[in-house]
């Protein structure tokens, strides 16, 4: 069963917009005049059932844009699908790389094209819908944890068992504040701090760069640990340790990227805690990408989702993009995912560099290769012509049963987006192995076989494994699911001419790019309203 999180989510927006304005490093966050038939905090607060809405409202912030609908958003402005949560990540990670192609290079005034073409800049709203609403998502949690000190409790009356539950809401809470400023980390390199001790309205946060953030990371995982609900325990779609093990994971992974310092041991460390928290690999690999992936055998490869249903969390997001906008202009294929059967008109296509991952023989009957190549070719010579370039079939808002979603209009996904999975954890141990991080590689190995008898690929043997071997099992394993650019920079392929895919610094063919696009830009918008925020170099 999902986490309820719409009604929820409505109901704890409205509350703090007529108590608060929220923190934040923009003026983005402004919010709509107060509602008169808003409750205030204590009148909110006086039902204990009152708790368990307000944190569903903080995980409501990874699904919905504003009160009104899907075309609504909580961020002045910015659209909805700028906005989005895991739109955002799809933005940042996926249309930054050569996993995805966007047709309609016009929409959000060509800020989209400026991702697939490394042009970039300051001004780009959909650079700044990211930042903003990972923002958000600390001003949510911040608004929780004030309202859950041990005086306000006190002064309401809370004990017993509600205050136990209590106890780890808040651990979730700065659990989703670390996951935040993990992505801030991730893409931008430096943000402000707000904390739940801030005084309401503070937009002059103090800037922490990557190696605070790092440490303030890795500081507030460690300490929320014992109070977080172990793993598999909670309820779908909420946090528990496996997920602060899996950002902690992710963390040392990327430290060398990240402060310039080796921690593969620590990844592996955390990889095995994850690995032997009950998950256990899904059988069929297209059944993650379902539009019932929260009810069957694959919620349990899942870690942490972000949740979509097509009845009563519409939104932009990344899985609604993903299945609408993977139905082929000559295919005409969107009832095998679930949407109108022209889609969105071809939206989407991939980089012929990305469909080479799957050329060798052995990927034939690999379920992972959902690629449609009949009657297209891979290069992309024209941005705007759907008909050149591969399509493909990853996400699919059709059940395991036949069913499709629950949106009447046949539109909105029910597909949950899978921010973490028990495969990436597979591949993040093998590869902290190769890198020295210690573990065993028979063990390492076996993992790689379980993914690939699981998609029914070939299986390798030792001396087929190596670094370069990893990066593209990444991506065979993982496309579209928010870890490419992520990937590339650590394997130093993201910028320079190591590595060039098609569009990549705005040439047909791909050329080299300057490193300091190994970073995004932190927002004008964000820099103009917080003098504490410095700017990445090269912007």
């Amino acid at each position: 069963m999902k986490i309820n999180i719409r009604t929820n989510y409505f109901k704890y927006l409205m509350l703090m917009i007529s108590i608060i304005t929220l923190n934040s490093c923009t003026s983005d966050l402004e919010q709509s005049p107060r509602d008169d038939s808003v409750f205030i905090d204590e009148e909110f607060y006086s039902d204990p059932s009152s708790y368990e809405q307000a944190i569903a409202g903080v995980y409501g912030n990874f699904s919905l844009t504003g009160l009104t609908g899907p075309t609504s958003s909580n961020i002045g402005g910015l659209d909805a699908g700028t906005s989005q949560y895991g739109r955002g990540i799809m933005n940042m990670q996926i249309f930054s790389t050569d996993e995805i192609v966007w047709t309609y290079i016009n929409d959000e005034s060509g800020f989209i094209d400026d991702l697939q073409t490394s042009t970039w800049t300051g001004a780009n709203t959909i650079i700044r819908g990211f930042f903003s609403r990972a923002m958000y998502s600390v001003a949510l949690s911040n608004e929780f944890l004030r309202q859950t000190t041990g005086d306000k409790l006190d002064s309401r009356g809370v004990s017993g068992e509600l205050r136990t539950e209590i106890a780890a809401y808040r651990a979730e809470a700065r659990l989703i504040r670390a996951l935040a400023y993990y992505h801030l980390m991730d893409s931008y390199g430096r943000a402000p701090l707000y904390s739940e001790n801030d005084p309401v309205g503070n937009v002059q946060g103090p800037e922490m760069d990557r190696q605070q953030l790092f440490e303030f990371i890795e500081t507030e995982l460690l300490a929320i640990e014992p109070e977080l609900i172990d793993p598999r325990q909670n309820q779908y779609g909420r946090g528990d340790k496996a997920v602060a093990w899996t950002i902690l994971a992710k963390m040392y992974l990327n430290a060398e990227v990240y402060i310039a310092t080796n921690r593969y041991s620590d990844c592996i460390t955390y990889c095995e805690r994850i690995i032997n928290g009950g998950y256990t690999l899904a059988n069929n690999y297209k059944d993650l990408f379902r539009g019932d992936n929260d009810s069957n055998q694959a919620a349990n490869e899942i870690i942490f989702p972000f949740i979509a249903d097509g009845q009563f969390t519409q939104n932009f997001g990344p899985t609604t993009v993903m299945t609408n906008g993977a139905v082929g202009s000559l295919e005409q294929n969107g009832e095998n995912l679930g949407v109108s059967a022209g889609g969105w008109g071809g939206a989407i296509r991939i980089s012929p560099q990305f469909a080479e991952k799957f050329d060798d023989a052995a990927f034939t009957n690999d379920d992972r290769n959902t690629l449609i190549k009949d009657d297209r070719t891979a290069e992309i010579t024209n941005i705007t012509d759907p008909a050149t370039g591969f399509v493909l079939e990853k996400f699919t808002n059709v059940t395991t049963t036949g069913d499709t979603g629950t949106d009447a209009n046949n539109t909105f996904s029910d597909v949950d987006f899978p921010l973490f999975r028990l495969a990436d954890i597979y591949l993040m141990y093998a590869e902290a192995n190769l890198r020295g991080g210690g573990g065993d590689p028979n063990t390492a190995l076996g993992y790689i076989n379980d993914l690939r008898n699981r998609s029914n690929a070939s299986t390798v043997v030792s001396s087929d494994v190596d670094l370069d071997f990893i990066i593209d099992e990444r991506a065979r394993e993982l496309y579209w699911e928010g870890h490419r650019r992520q990937d590339l920079i650590r394997f130093g392929l993201f910028s320079g001419g190591g590595y060039n895919w098609a569009l990549k610094g705005n040439s047909q063919n791909g050329i080299s790019i300057p490193a300091f696009r190994n970073l995004f830009p932190v927002p004008d918008a964000a820099r103009a309203a917080n003098q504490n925020l410095g700017q990445n170099p090269g912007y």
